[in-house]
């Protein structure tokens, strides 16, 4: 199974430039509108299709929700062709109104040099982590479809190993992370990657010690270096929570350790209904 058809994604008859998204279950948040990850991963297959490039950058705007049942129209414009990069952008509107803008650059360099400059989270590997069961509210959801082992702090309010104190993934630190598959064996790329950084929301609860949902306003995405992996390790840390908004990006591992892309989103955040009251405040000691 690819991207396209794990999204369901239908082209129309006006060839790669105008895609349909119908908005089912699968692709919904719990809260039934479409999943931002989705939409951001529906925009880069469109972008890549017509391009014939892959992925280096993308940044996804959400403007609106669009619900389930509804058909969100994809039209992609490739703003500027270059001998190696593609500038594009795709819009997204349901019945005429606006949902989501995503911008991206797509290309292949030439520079022959290599490396990664920053470490991934020592954690045990993906079966030595506990499974993350899905709450009851996440039924007929995305949530649903990728398979969530704690491998670091709590995510979304699932605890992980312990963690020791004061070190990451311990209370009141922006540190968590989660090992993550999807049972469709769906491979690596742009549009996975960009389905898994949206889950910078879930980090949330790690630092503030609250279970916490949002909404996401932006989801940028970076690709290094696709390679085959069953698993992804997702590696969040949140910056801030101020005003009611949240910072935070992910680093995206393989299971053996290759970074395959960076995400970073920000969000409104509030504490679920039974968590603690929002006048609560969480910092690092």
């Amino acid at each position: 199974m690819d991207a396209r058809q794990f999204l369901g994604m239908e082209p129309t008859e006006d060839g790669s430039l105008h895609w349909r998204l119908p908005v089912t279950r699968e692709v919904s948040t719990p809260g039934a509108f479409l999943y931002g990850g989705c939409g951001l991963g529906a925009a880069l297959v469109a972008l890549e299709e017509a391009s014939g490039r892959p992925t280096v950058w993308a940044a996804a705007q959400y403007l609106s929700f669009a619900p389930t049942g509804g058909v969100v129209d994809l039209e992609v414009v490739l703003a500027a062709v270059g001998r190696h990069v593609t500038q594009g952008r795709v819009v997204g509107t349901l019945e005429g109104r606006e949902i989501l803008t995503v911008n991206a650059a797509l290309g292949t360099g030439r520079y022959p040099v290599e490396g990664t400059w920053i470490d991934p989270p020592e954690v045990p590997e993906p079966l030595e982590c506990p499974e993350s069961e899905p709450l009851a509210i996440f039924a007929d959801s995305i949530l649903t479809r990728v398979e969530h082992r704690v491998a670091l702090g709590s995510v979304m309010g699932s605890d992980g190993p312990p963690s020791p104190p004061g070190g990451p993934g311990s209370p009141g630190d922006g540190a968590s992370a989660f090992w993550a598959r999807v049972p469709e064996h769906l491979g690596p790329s742009a549009a996975t990657l960009a389905i898994l950084g949206d889950y910078v929301s879930g980090g949330v609860s790690q630092p503030t010690g609250v279970r916490t949902m949002g909404r996401s306003l932006d989801n940028t995405l970076r690709i290094a270096r696709l390679v085959p992996t069953e698993w992804i390790l997702c590696d969040i840390r949140i910056h801030g929570v101020a005003r009611g908004f949240a910072h935070g990006r992910a680093h995206l591992w393989s299971e053996n350790r290759v970074l395959l892309g960076t995400a970073s989103q920000s969000l409104s955040v509030r504490p679920w209904p039974d968590a603690a009251p929002p006048g609560l405040t969480a910092e690092r000691p």
